[in-house]
C-alpha cells in the first residue's frame, strides 16, 4: 500500500511525500519519519514535516466526527463500519477511558499499531473528552513519539531491547 502511494507521489518533493505519509492513519509517524530519512533528509527536518503532517487530520477529526457519524449512521454498510471500527478503538484505548487528556498523551506517544493521533482522536470523541484538552493532549503525544520514532530511527533507541 505504502509503496503504490509513494508511486503517485514521487514527482512531489520529498518533504511533501513525507508530509503527506505523516497523515495516512496506518503510516502516521512510524512510516513518514523512516521515510523521510531514507530520501536523504536530516533528522530534525524529518521530525519537524512528520509530526506536523501527523497533526493535520488531528482537528478535523476531534471537530467533526460527531456530525459526520450522525450523517453516516443513516446508511447500514456506515453503521456496521463506524460500530466496528468504534468497538475496536474503545477495546484498545482504556487508558484514555481512565486518565482522559493524561492517558490520551501516552495513547498517542507510544508509537505501535493501533496507537497513534488518529485513534487518539477517535478514542476522545468516543469517551467524551473535550476538544481544548484532546487536540493539546494528540498534539504533545505526537511530540513525543516523533521523537521515540527518530531515535529509533537514528540507531539511538533499539525498540526490540526494551
Amino acid at each position: 500500500m505504502i509503496e503504490g502511494l509513494l508511486e503517485l507521489l514521487k514527482d512531489l518533493p520529498r518533504e511533501w511525500i513525507a508530509f503527506v505519509v505523516s497523515m495516512l492513519p496506518i503510516a502516521e509517524l512510524r512510516g513518514g519519519i523512516p521515510i523521510a530519512t531514507n530520501m536523504g533528509m536530516g533528522w530534525r527536518e524529518a521530525y519537524l514535516v512528520c509530526v506536523l503532517g501527523n497533526f493535520v487530520p488531528v482537528i478535523p477529526i476531534v471537530l467533526l466526527l460527531s456530525p459526520l457519524e450522525d450523517v453516516l449512521r443513516r446508511w447500514p454498510p456506515f453503521d456496521r463500519f463506524l460500530t466496528r471500527l468504534f468497538a475496536r478503538t474503545r477495546r484498545r484505548s482504556q487508558i484514555v477511558e481512565t486518565y482522559e487528556a493524561i492517558g490520551l498523551v501516552l495513547f498517542v506517544a507510544i508509537p505501535l499499531p493501533v496507537t497513534g493521533a488518529w485513534t487518539g482522536a477517535m478514542a476522545a470523541y468516543l469517551f467524551g473528552v473535550r476538544p481544548r484538552y484532546a487536540v493539546p493532549a494528540i498534539a504533545l503525544g505526537i511530540m513525543i513519539a516523533g521523537v521515540v520514532v527518530t531515535l529509533a530511527t537514528q540507531g539511538v533507541l533499539h525498540l526490540w531491547r526494551l
